[in-house]
């Protein structure tokens, strides 16, 4: 399948990713579009990681100022600074070094993430905003803000808002693709135990961003069902992803909720592509 083979190279060079094809006769077009999914895919994975890390180095560490302290599960020192244990803001710096280490999930990263809280995650209205410096995971340069905001109505439904402004994901072929959008998230497992965040389970019931890839083409990636974000898996588990631009009109599939890397891409003719993150 000689088209699938320009679609693998191109895809693993950009996003860590590789497919395999259940069609033949895919103009080279089609697999430079599909390859933008692929990195698509993958811009949307490192901002759950970065919202996993704020989440752990947040809940899990002190507030009494140390300068060197390591949470399990983070390869990262962490400095904490804020006015005393009670009062915000508070900022909590992860330092990867400019060498990098790597983490417990076999991740790779280098550079920095400075997480903002206003408040108790856990309160409406408060904010944590991650911050990316100098910052990569596997290679793959990541830039941009992402805004966390609690938007809860109903206590034993807590929800927040996912915002990123000014993304960009660099690959390692020096593909820039710019990113941005806008998740809404509900929490529906693991609240009555706010301080371990292992049976958290995360469902993204709307939303959408936008990825534009260096070549001009840009893809709108939309909820069409509820996307399921396990904290113990890191990756979404469940769910799909209307895609559209350029040529491409599909669906992203996530899978039955298993705890692993794979999901598909299916065109609007019936074409599919299976891939893997």
């Amino acid at each position: 399948m000689k088209k699938t083979a320009i679609l693998l190279t191109a895809i693993c060079a950009t996003a860590l990713l590789y497919v395999s094809c259940s069609n033949d006769n895919h103009e080279e077009t089609t697999s430079t579009s599909l390859t933008n999914i692929g990195a698509s895919v993958a811009v949307d994975t490192s901002n759950e990681m970065d919202l996993n890390t704020g989440l752990l180095i947040s809940t899990s560490t002190s507030t009494t100022g140390k300068t060197a302290e390591t949470p399990t599960g983070i390869c990262a020192s962490i400095t904490i600074s804020s006015p005393n244990e009670t009062e915000y803001p508070k900022v909590f710096l992860a330092d990867f070094g400019t060498v990098g280490c790597t983490d417990n999930n076999n991740l790779t990263r280098k550079g920095k993430l400075k997480v903002t809280l206003s408040g108790p995650i856990t309160t409406t209205g408060s904010k944590m905003t991650i911050e990316r410096i100098d910052y990569s995971i596997k290679g793959i340069k990541l830039e941009g803000t992402i805004e966390y905001t609690n938007t809860t109505t109903v206590a034993t439904v807590p929800q927040w808002t996912r915002k990123v402004t000014n993304g960009k994901l660099t690959d390692l072929q020096g593909g820039v693709y710019t990113n941005s959008g806008i998740y809404t998230t509900k929490q529906t497992a693991g609240v009555d135990t706010p301080l371990v965040l292992s049976d958290n389970v995360y469902e993204i019931t709307e939303g959408t961003h936008t990825v534009t890839a260096s070549n001009g083409e840009t893809l709108t990636l939309t909820v069409k069902e509820p996307l399921i974000k396990k904290y113990s898996c890191l990756f979404i588990s469940k769910g799909q992803l209307k895609v559209q631009g350029g040529i491409l009109n599909g669906v992203v599939d996530y899978g039955n909720n298993d705890c692993d890397a794979l999901y598909t891409y299916t065109h609007e003719n019936g074409s599919s592509f299976n891939l893997s993150m």
